[in-house]
């Protein structure tokens, strides 16, 4: 397995990257705010999804609350029928690169595809459904490609090689066993993924290839996989891939809320979860349910002290505006971020008694250079290093 030392300098260095889950999902934009993935028992949590890019899903398990709220809401219409409403006339990719860099953001991930089998650029295949043939009409990828860079980030694609529901028809999800049941495993598939991904490859050249859930079984066996890869380390030399392949080819390993939290060791992780319970923009989620700026900076924190990354979801709406709830998080972290950063760098996780840290009843800390990095709960704290090294304190956002 790839060793952390072995990922490029870019990658080692980075800390915190933006997901955007955008898609025809956003348009109901409604999930059940049933808790965070991981702490939800599984024998409810399908059917009480607090996932609104899910929704598709969702609504399709009987007597589900989504269900209940599709049929009164939506008059029960197909869900396809929400790519059309789908108009995003507010979208403005400047915009979000702007956000995204004042929180600190090293790369940018967007959703080009989710579980719906919406393609957000004009991915080949005649029977693909693209935001360029149905309601945006246009790609809406190059334009974020090409803020996202303009603003000194790094760009890559999440893609959803596991499941496909506009490619064969399936029984809705309800159980974690039906994630591999109901997934479709053939070669058809398995060509029609690799030519999208190929597609993303050579049109966007992404930092980062994150696939979810697994990829098609025939694509595993007859090597299409493999050469997907090398096709990718070719075009992107510096590239990263995630581990959600149902393979070993990954780079390094990763967490959502939590769930497979046992993959948050080492410094080869990512940590990934929304703003909210929800990826997909979830119209019933106030500032309640969504991280503070104290409560995102807590978080960033916590993870980089252990040697990991974040990756931080942001849900746009239908129009293609950062909802307000998580323009003010986004905003708010940034003084605390301006001052983190440039101490994550080259960063080290520390042994327990490294640094003496007084009257804080929270903190964490991580080696940087030749000094030691506290952030802690307050400010007037007293911290030391048991072998004489700078320390330097910050404090968590008030709010």
């Amino acid at each position: 397995m790839p060793h952390p030392d072995s990922l490029p300098t870019w990658a080692q260095d980075a800390s915190l990257g933006i997901f955007v889950h955008w898609g025809a999902y956003s348009v109901p934009a409604w999930a059940e705010t049933t808790g965070a993935l991981g702490t939800v028992p599984e024998e409810t949590w399908f059917t009480h999804n607090a996932y609104a890019e899910w929704y598709a899903n969702t609504i399709r398990i009987p007597g589900s609350p989504a269900a209940a709220h599709h049929d009164t809401v939506h008059g029960g219409r197909p869900y396809h029928a929400f790519l059309d409403q789908w108009q995003a006339e507010n979208y403005d990719p400047s915009d979000w690169a702007r956000l995204f860099r004042g929180a600190g953001a090293d790369y940018v991930i967007p959703v080009t595809k989710h579980h719906d089998g919406i393609c957000l650029w004009d991915a080949p295949g005649s029977q693909t459904p693209t935001t360029v043939a149905a309601g945006p009409r246009r790609d809406l990828l190059d334009p974020l490609a090409r803020a996202t860079r303009q603003a000194g980030m790094r760009f890559g694609v999440y893609y959803s090689g596991g499941l496909d529901w506009a490619f064969a028809e399936h029984p809705p999800i309800t159980r974690d066993e039906d994630l591999d049941t109901h997934r479709p495993i053939g070669a058809d598939y398995a060509a029609y993924a690799s030519a999208h991904v190929a597609d993303l490859i050579d049109r966007y050249r992404p930092s980062v290839l994150w696939n979810d859930i697994n990829w098609p079984d025939a694509g595993k066996e007859d090597g299409s996989l493999e050469r997907l890869l090398v096709h990718y380390r070719e075009v992107v030399p510096d590239g990263i891939v995630n581990d959600r392949w149902g393979a070993p080819v990954w780079d390094y390993r990763t967490s959502e809320y939590a769930h497979d939290v046992a993959n948050e060791a080492g410094s080869n992780w990512e940590h990934t979860r929304g703003l909210g319970f929800s990826f997909g923009f979830n119209q019933v989620e106030d500032a309640s349910l969504t991280l503070s700026p104290r409560e995102l900076a807590r978080l960033y924190a916590d993870i980089v002290s252990r040697g990991g990354r974040l990756l931080l979801n942001v849900g746009p709406d239908a129009s293609g505006r950062i909802p307000e709830v998580q323009r003010r998080t986004l905003e708010g972290v940034g003084e605390f971020m301006a001052g983190a950063k440039p101490l994550t760098t080259r960063r080290r996780p520390l042994t327990g008694d490294a640094v003496t840290v007084r009257g804080a009843d929270w903190w964490r800390t991580w080696s940087h250079g030749d000094q030691i990095v506290v952030v802690a709960d307050r400010e007037d704290v007293h911290a030391q290093s048991a072998d004489g090294r700078t320390v330097t304190v910050l404090a968590l956002p008030q709010e």
